[in-house]
């Protein structure tokens, strides 16, 4: 298939999880892949495996110097980008009373701070016509002990889409949000999520007991939204949030 064929697409957190699932289906599409990732060898590995088409950058949405080179670093592989999908993220858990602003300060810098300015910074490069896809949380609409920072940065994104449709319809640039509920990826483990192996196994086994649909999701079923956002199939949604949560928030 080719809905993306003639398209360049940049993807933030590329090189594992959603980000390296969609990377994929992108090229599957036609579209031409530039993706950021923190670790050298893993973009290169990712590189290795996919080909001429992709093309990786070392960048780390939570850090400001890093923000402020990527468009140059874009646009010395590609002049222009016609698909941005934000998806750099990460997820850590705490209860309230044990917050620290290092804590808050570390999420809000890569879900929301990050985001926005890679944005800011890539907007002059994208054509117009363009899709911006913001990778969100079904955390923005569920209560969950321990998420109150997490779900915040991810509402956050919610917002942005709505605001920063109003502000690109001239540009006829649509922004729009996709909403995982629990997916299988590299970022469910202990480490990642800052808390014990017993902690993270009562976790999971708690949040699958809310899934009506019985599992987890797969990063695939993630990227293909984010394609259908990505093509001209979706020129008339704007603003708009998909969630994708196996019933979580509807069943």
């Amino acid at each position: 298939m080719s809905r993306l064929a003639h398209k360049t697409a940049v993807v933030t957190g590329g090189n594992s999880g959603i980000g390296l699932a969609t990377v994929e289906a992108f090229i599957q599409e036609g579209a031409q892949v530039i993706f950021t990732g923190r670790n050298a060898q893993a973009n290169q590995r990712v590189e290795q495996a996919l080909g001429e088409q992709v093309h990786g950058i070392v960048s780390d949405a939570g850090k400001w110097e890093d923000i402020q080179a990527i468009r140059a670093q874009v646009e010395a592989i590609s002049p222009k980008v016609d698909i941005l999908f934000i998806n750099a993220g990460i997820a850590q858990f705490a209860p309230v009373d044990q917050v620290s602003e290092n804590f808050f300060d570390k999420i809000l810098d890569v879900n929301f701070k990050g985001a926005y300015f890679t944005i800011q910074a890539l907007l002059p490069l994208i054509n117009d016509g363009g899709s911006i896809i913001l990778n969100t949380s079904i955390n923005a609409h569920l209560g969950m002990p321990g998420a109150s920072i997490y779900a915040a940065s991810k509402a956050a994104l919610l917002s942005l889409a709505k605001n920063l449709s109003a502000e690109l319809v001239s540009r006829k640039i649509r922004v729009n949000a996709i909403s995982p509920g629990p997916v299988a990826t590299p970022l469910h483990t202990p480490d990642k999520f800052g808390i014990s192996e017993d902690e993270f196994k009562q976790m999971g086994e708690g949040i699958a007991a809310q899934i009506p649909a019985g599992r987890f999701g797969a990063p695939e079923e993630i990227a293909s939204a984010a394609v259908y956002f990505a093509s001209d199939e979706s020129r008339f949604l704007l603003g708009t949030e998909l969630i994708i949560d196996g019933g979580m928030a509807t069943l």
